[in-house]
């Protein structure tokens, strides 16, 4: 692939290149100790923003600065392994573009040569393209100053040294300070580009010819070679129904746009919102249906917070190329415990005593109330969640039978029905932890509570359409069922706003919760984390482990150029990937692919010289679904 060419391309250093201010970091250093320790660090830091918004000219800024530094030679060594480990995260993505283009890139400057030099060198800027201020030192080996001859010590130097330079031909400037503009204010280069990634000053940035989050956003810009295909900051994601904001955490921290809305979205909402957004999450309450995808121009992966994807047209995902991930562990012990607290509540009848205590009357009787050991438990869906219950209820003295139309492992002693209907006929507690499939549709009606023991405890934290509320409500009311506890429904309110309605209001002995199962702070935080991490492995790698629609593959890192192709699983379509990488001669490094009943999933890494013809090609081969290049 040609090498594109290259303007001579001017970058700051401190907030650019890297993460932070040499000058504050040296400080933090050399003050180690010192009783105003904290203040004279920020008396410093304020200083530089001054200086770098133009509030203050930047002669004073740094004359004051280092009058309040108190640094020695023995700490630059110091200050040099610290800053190596702070540069920009996207410019440590994109290292090998500086070595792709020497003599192309210079380090200009305010900060000091002694910690800058030895940071760049690791990515092959020789020195003497890096133009910077020197410090002084005492005979005592003390920082007393910096050179006042060099330009960039003065009020504009980093104009008089680009006139030094007197570089021929275009001239990009990529900086985070007001003299990083002043070059191009000068007149001394055709661009001047405001990097926010570490830091966002608005008098720079209002002057910019352009905003760029990331050293990916400019060589995208600019068609230059860069790690990603495609910027980081242009992925948008949308998180919907408070979902808790260690996600939005982690997404910005990988350089996403984040938009939050509160409460779920009704179709309507959701496609007027989706074009454009290449990440939606969301928990139980939000439909993405055959119509939000058609509406969905980008999207690539849909989170799940949540264990259920009954919400989610997972084929109709599969078929546009979306893989979707859920969190099927992250909730199971609070989901667990709320089970399980409502099993002993609901045995000593507390719904009830609470109310008439509440209403002034003293009810103290023993009538209906009983200890839950020795009991016979039973457990419909033996999956993540009800296999862990079965262990806990065991532990309490319980009985524990479950029932599973797949073979499971049974713990312990539990044991299992062949039938549903032989474990409702048995067992003194049902508690539903089944999956939202269609065909669960009123899995639990007349029929079967009508079969369940007289006086016996029933239990739902599963899905709300796999139980006839109407039903259920009539076995309440009648008295056959002893109490009951629901945490689903089969519509429930988009926000909290809205109000509730369910024929089992105000029934005796009934605990009624707004889809909480899994609503403890433990469960939202560890959802919250690993649904993003997911989500972020398969943007960043390709990786689909634990995708519940795409074929899971786990691959393996590779310094190369990662192929990401999705098509309809049909014959052939393999052959013709490897005939278009053959023709233009591609060499293949390495190449995975799995199907399943609808789609193919085939990840090519190829050596990195390669046509741009090629991925025109590939993007046409016959049934495609989706390609994309991922570094």
């Amino acid at each position: 692939m040609a090498k594109p060419d290259l303007p001579y391309l001017i970058i700051d250093f401190d907030s650019t290149f890297t993460q932070v201010e040499g000058l504050d970091e040296l400080a933090d250093i050399a003050l180690q100790g010192h009783p105003d320790r904290t203040k004279v660090v920020g008396d410093i830091r304020a200083l530089t923003d001054s200086g770098m918004n133009g509030s203050i000219s930047f002669s004073e800024s740094l004359r004051r600065r280092l009058g309040l530094l108190s640094a020695r030679r023995e700490h630059l060594p110091l200050l040099v392994a610290q800053l190596k480990t702070k540069v920009s995260d996207s410019i440590v993505r994109n290292r090998d573009f500086f070595r792709q283009f020497p003599g192309r890139v210079y380090i200009v400057s305010s900060g000091f040569r002694e910690f800058i030099e030895p940071v760049v060198a690791d990515f092959g800027i020789p020195s003497e393209y890096v133009l910077a201020n020197t410090f002084t030192y005492d005979e005592a080996g003390n920082i007393s100053g910096f050179d006042a001859s060099n330009v960039l010590s003065r009020d504009g130097g980093k104009i008089e040294q680009l006139r030094q330079l007197n570089l021929p031909g275009d001239v990009y400037v990529l900086g985070d300070g007001y003299t990083d503009y002043q070059i191009r204010e000068a007149g001394l280069a055709n661009r001047f580009y405001a990097f926010t990634e570490n830091v966002t000053r608005d008098a720079v940035v209002a002057r910019a010819d352009e905003v760029v989050p990331s050293f990916d956003e400019f060589l995208y810009q600019n068609k230059l070679p860069m790690t990603l295909s495609y910027p980081k900051n242009r992925i948008r994601v949308l998180l919907l129904e408070n979902i808790e904001t260690t996600a939005e955490k982690l997404f910005r921290e990988e350089g996403y746009q984040v938009e939050i809305v509160q409460g779920g979205l009704d179709e309507d909402e959701l496609v007027a919102r989706i074009e454009g957004v290449s990440i939606l999450g969301i928990r139980s309450k939000t439909q993405v249906t055959q119509r939000v995808l058609d509406a969905a121009n980008r999207l690539i992966a849909v989170g799940a917070f949540c264990i259920g994807t009954n919400q989610i047209d997972l084929v109709g995902c599969m078929k546009k190329g979306v893989a979707v991930f859920n969190a099927p562990f992250s909730n199971t012990r609070s989901v667990v415990e709320l089970a399980l607290s409502e099993i002993i509540a609901l045995a000593r009848r507390l719904p009830e005593k609470s109310e008439k205590m509440h209403q002034g009357e003293w009810d103290k009787s023993a009538k209906g109330a009983f200890e839950v050991r020795g009991k016979k438990l039973g457990i419909v869906g033996y999956g993540n969640i009800g296999t862990q219950l079965s262990v806990v209820a065991e532990a309490l003295g319980m009985q524990v039978f479950y029932y599973d139309i797949s073979e499971k492992l049974q713990l312990g002693n539990a044991h299992k029905f062949k039938t549903l209907h032989e474990l409702l006929q048995q067992v003194d507690i049902v508690t539903l932890h089944v999956d939202g499939r269609p065909s669960n549709t009123n899995l639990i009606g007349a029929e079967e509570f009508a079969m369940m023991k007289p006086g016996a405890i029933f239990l739902n934290n599963s899905r709300g359409h796999v139980v006839d509320v109407p039903a259920l409500a009539a076995a309440l009311r009648s008295g056959h069922l002893g109490g009951a506890a629901v945490d689903v429904f089969p519509y429930e309110p988009k926000t909290n706003s809205e109000p509730f309605e369910s024929e089992l209001r105000g029934l005796p002995n009934v605990l009624l919760t707004p889809h909480i199962g899994g609503s403890t702070a433990e469960a939202q935080r560890n959802i919250a984390e690993f649904v993003p991490e997911r989500i972020m492995q398969y943007v960043n790698s390709g990786n689909t482990q634990q995708s519940v629609n795409f074929p899971n593959i786990q691959l393996p890192d590779q310094q190369a150029h990662r192929l990401i192709h999705i098509h309809a699983n049909v014959p052939g379509v393999l052959a013709r990937i490897n005939n278009v990488l053959a023709n233009r001669h591609v060499n293949i490094l390495g190449q995975y692919l799995k199907t399943n009943e609808h789609i193919g999933y085939v990840i090519t890494d190829i050596d990195k010289q390669y046509e741009p013809e090629v991925i025109d090609e590939l993007r046409h081969v016959e049934h495609t679904i989706k390609f994309r290049v991922l570094y």
